[in-house]
């Protein structure tokens, strides 16, 4: 006997044991040999990390694909791992390091912290996993990868080791993302550009002539970073830009350092912004570096890695410039700090015009919070641009596709201006760069510190001693082998064989670039094949008002919390439901509780059915009923397995989900179970006709369970298990396989209780819409009907006046006076209401309605044709408006349909 409520909580336990004891979702099973093999590699989550909203997104259509996918016979490989995550890995266990007040990593030295790292990563770095396995994804856990595994790091640093060797990886002095806390170069992911209200300092920078004498000219300009000033080397002005026209290839005279400069011409002035000359800084901002190599400037570093003034000791004084006094005083100070100084040494002078409030983007590292410096410095990086042209062309070729498709046009826009890849970060905990310099600085680089000995030493022809580059990797760089390394590359495994390359890769749309785009470059490269045919890519979940989650707004959702309020299948089906293609998902408790009323309507429909008597039986045979309503549900289900499936084919997870919500609580459990009651529980019914409906309705719970197991697989492995009682050898329903219908849609039965279930549904809604008491019962008059519609009113009759509320059913020729006609399936009906409701009266309320929805949607439409508004406005503002216009167009839509109801017949 099914317990009277359904308990998520007990049921996944229990189910989740199951699956491990079963080894429900290893890949290669021995029935699935000669099976066409899928393959999804889980987008590994960080070591450090716990399961976030967007992880539950994420993994969730990943597991609906896998286990459709192993339903439909395939033999399907979910390979999950997690990455090592070297910047956020190693900032934890240092902040760990400091609560314990233990020693830090300086002065704990290299190998002793990371022997902390790695007892800390044993310790608590797999929290993420048994979270994923609460959400119920299916992967193959006995393939559990991690990125800094024996065989990833030897993936990785033969990658390295090949493309140095092709010319491809190479040392290059460059601007970079500099953490001054962490103290190392970081990726564009890692850095957020905060909005901060600042200033804009105008500075006058004096002319001199070529003997490097004051002409008496000024040319000013404006900044919002007076402390770099010092490391300027030029002034640029628009070339077309006539105010400025003479003093191009003239000199200024820069102020505290006393250093000459050209003034230049290039594009990357703005004369509108600013007096239409900027100082040029290459060491310190990205633009301002690609001017210098355009007009071969020297590039000049003035801060050091902790962000603080570098003046004595460095080249920031060169070709005799004399510094002032008071400048030496900026060495040593914080950048801040510097920033103040400078600019009263500048009013000094009387060189500071003014200053302007000024709202701009300030780089902020996403871990340390602090301001991000771009920084001169020696770094690793990889020409990927032929890499990239690959990846192009194999998008162009059809190779790899994008859903939604407008994701194309952005990984093109991004791999055709890619610049070379930093791939070196001043860290220790991550894949050390296997390259070793001698005492010349000679670089040798080489899978191991042996075979480095033995080129060094044959190349010196002698003993020489080397040091190890201490730089590790780039996370990114291990994770862009990852569809391969995972199955063993670059040995030839047979894991790497049957499943490379991959199927679906399925990730946020925020890491096209810094994920997708790689894995493409590499994949291409390293195997001369697509590391998978089709990269579906989700959108953010927000909260429930549209705002972005964040933990300073205090409106993040856990997905663990959910799962132990509303279970993890109603958080799965949520999210599905949700994932509209290239859409946000606006995610509140609400919805969540919503769906976990639809897990509990299944379950009560499988109770009531079981207390019905209606059992499975194996030689029941669908397509061998008689009766018109089981014959008329039957086909219902065959159609909503047919769209679930072509929606998930089609990556359209919403509109699947909506499918199966239709099918199992409108058709099943709102209309056939209520229409089969006369039979499963009236007197004197027909005993065939009574025991096939028993097993019909037991078949269609069986066939429920598989339709909605992709969705939620805790509730339908239960049930399949109740239901399967006395069924020998059934088996997980997660290997069981998905269901055929085919050849069950019956169209006259469609025609019989399709008719029915529009009828009654129409009568409800126009008693809704006219405000007709819900107790009172209506007569309805069917007008000009054929002799088919009369048998078959005449079959439903009783049903009819019990579902719709009727008094009676007329036969007429002509609409009664003052009644509100309905269309039903090319039928006539009318509702006379006279007496019933005021008619005038609904008429004048549904026209001020009519009236207020109109007005509102005139309102939203001002916002949204406002340019200005949708320039300014947040994404989830606009997002909210639009929203809020589509629910207004739908309800004037049925205002509009209830007033052409109430048509008075004279």
């Amino acid at each position: 006997m099914m317990d009277k409520t359904f308990d998520p909580a007990a049921v996944e336990a229990r189910v989740g044991a199951a699956w491990e004891t079963e080894g429900a979702f290893r890949a290669a099973r021995p029935e699935r040999a000669g099976a066409e093999p899928y393959c999804i590699v889980i987008p590994p989550p960080n070591v450090t990390g716990s399961l976030h909203i967007g992880h539950a997104l994420n993994n969730t259509l990943q597991d609906i694909l896998c286990r459709f996918e192993r339903m439909r016979g395939r033999d399907v490989l979910w390979q999950p791992g997690t990455d090592h995550a070297g910047i956020a890995t190693q900032m934890v266990v240092e902040r760990r390091l400091m609560e314990t007040q233990q020693p830090g990593r300086r002065e704990l030295g290299r190998e002793a912290f990371l022997e902390k790292v790695w007892a800390w990563k044993a310790e608590s770095g797999g929290a993420i996993i048994g979270q994923l396995k609460r959400l119920g994804a299916s992967c193959d856990w006995s393939r559990e990868r991690f990125t800094m595994d024996e065989g990833l790091s030897e993936a990785v640093l033969k990658t390295f080791v090949d493309l140095h060797a092709q010319g491809l990886i190479y040392r290059d002095k460059r601007l970079v993302n500099w953490d001054p806390k962490f103290q190392t170069a970081i990726s564009d992911l890692e850095v957020l550009q905060v909005e901060t209200k600042g200033h804009l300092w105008y500075f006058d920078y004096p002319v001199v002539d070529e003997a490097g004498t004051l002409t008496g000219e000024t040319i000013t300009v404006a900044t919002t970073r007076p402390e770099t000033m010092l490391g300027d080397t030029a002034v640029a002005v628009h070339p077309e830009d006539e105010r400025y026209t003479a003093l191009v290839g003239k000199r200024v005279l820069l102020p505290l350092v006393r250093r000459a400069i050209p003034i230049v011409a290039d594009t990357y002035s703005d004369p509108e912004k600013g007096t239409g000359a900027v100082k040029i800084t290459p060491a310190h901002d990205f633009n301002d570096f690609e001017v210098g190599k355009r007009h071969g400037l020297r590039a000049i570093n003035v801060l050091d890695e902790e962000g603080q003034m570098l003046l004595v000791g460095n080249d920031a004084f060169f070709e005799g410039a004399e510094p002032e006094p008071p400048a030496l005083e900026l060495h040593g100070l914080d950048r801040a700090v510097a920033r103040k100084r400078v600019v009263a040494l500048m009013e000094e002078r009387g060189l500071l015009l003014k200053i302007e409030p000024n709202a701009h983007a300030v780089p902020h590292g996403d871990r340390s919070g602090v301001v991000i410096e771009p920084y001169l410095t020696d770094q690793w990086y990889v020409n990927v641009k032929p890499l990239a042209e690959r990846a192009l062309q194999a998008v162009r070729d059809g190779q790899t596709r994008f859903v939604p498709e407008n994701n194309e046009k952005v990984f093109f826009q991004w791999l055709t201006n890619i610049e070379p890849w930093c791939i070196s970060r001043q860290l220790w905990w991550g894949h050390q760069i296997p390259v070793w310099y001698d005492e010349e600085g000679s670089i040798h680089v080489a899978m191991t510190e042996a075979e480095a000995q033995s080129k060094a030493d044959a190349a010196r022809g002698g003993p020489v001693t080397l040091r190890r580059d201490e730089d590790v990797l780039d996370t990114w760089f291990s994770s862009a082998l990852w569809p391969f390394s995972t199955l063993g590359w670059p040995e030839a495994t047979p894991e790497l064989a049957r499943y490379y390359p991959t199927n679906t890769l399925v990730t946020g749309k925020d890491i096209l670039f810094f994920w997708v785009a790689r894995m493409m470059m590499m994949g291409l490269h390293l195997t001369d094949k697509v590391p998978f045919d089709t990269v579906y890519l989700h959108a953010l979940v927000r909260d429930a008002t549209g705002a972005k989650m964040s933990k300073s707004k205090g409106n993040v959702v856990d997905p663990i919390g959910l799962i132990e309020q509303y279970g993890a299948d109603a958080l799965r089906f949520t999210l599905a439901a949700l994932a509209a293609p290239g859409r946000d998902i606006k995610l509140g408790p609400n919805q969540v509780e919503s769906y976990r009323n639809f897990a509990t309507k299944l379950w009560n429909a499988s109770r009531f059915a079981e207390l019905n008597g209606c059992g499975l039986d194996a030689n029941y045979r669908p397509e061998s009923a008689s009766a018109v309503l089981n014959r008329w549900a039957l086909g219902e289900a065959a159609r909503a397995v047919s769209e679930v499936g072509a929606a998930l084919d089609a990556y359209r997870f919403n509109d699947a989900a909506a499918a199966a919500y239709r099918f199992v609580w409108n058709i099943f459990c709102d209309w056939y179970l209520e229409l089969a009651k006369p039979v499963l529980q009236g007197e004197g019914v027909d005993a065939a006709l009574k025991d096939e409906t028993q097993k019909t309705v037991a078949f269609l719970i069986d066939q429920i369970a598989k339709l909605l197991h992709p969705f939620m697989p805790f509730l339908t492995e239960e049930l399949w298990a109740i239901k399967g009682e006395g069924i020998a050898d059934r088996g997980l329903l997660a290997l069981a396989a998905w269901p055929n219908l085919t050849g069950l849609s019956d169209t006259s039965a469609e025609t019989e209780v399709g008719f029915v279930v529009d009828l009654v549904s129409e009568i409800r809604s126009a008693r809704s819409e006219t405000n007709v008491p819900a107790g009172a019962q209506i007569p309805l008059v069917l007008v000009g009907v054929d002799a088919n519609v009369r048998e078959r009113v005449a079959r439903w009759h009783d049903t009819l006046l019990r579902l719709a509320r009727l008094s009676e059913i007329r036969f007429e020729t002509d609409a009664p006076k003052n009644s509100v006609q309905l269309l039903v399936r090319g039928t006539v009906a009318a509702l006379p209401l006279e007496g019933v409701v005021d008619l005038g009266a609904e008429v004048a309320r549904l026209r001020k309605e009519e009236g207020r929805t109109v007005a509102e949607i005139g309102k939203i439409d001002g916002k949204l044709g406002n340019a200005d508004f949708v320039a300014r406005a947040p994404e989830e503002v606009i997002e909210e408006q639009r929203e809020r216009r589509d629910s207004e167009a739908a309800r004037l839509e049925k205002i509009r349909e209830a007033l052409a109801r109430l048509t008075e017949q004279s």
